[in-house]
């Protein structure tokens, strides 16, 4: 899953305490640690939705 941290929020990684997730997108495992970022709200999914633009080239 795709996910990316709350503007102003730095979130470690799970096994890498010292490497953060920050307003970049990065792929992670979908494990608890992650979900609970999730819940609490220190990280947000991003979806890989197309834009109408894209859509309209691909037909």
């Amino acid at each position: 899953m795709k996910v990316k941290a709350k503007p102003g929020i730095k979130v470690p990684m799970e096994n890498q305490p010292y490497v953060y997730i920050e307003q970049a997108v990065v792929e992670v495992e979908p494990t608890v640690y992650y979900q609970r970022r999730i819940q609490d709200g220190d990280l947000i999914v991003v979806s890989e939705a197309r834009s109408r633009k894209q859509e309209k080239n691909n037909d």
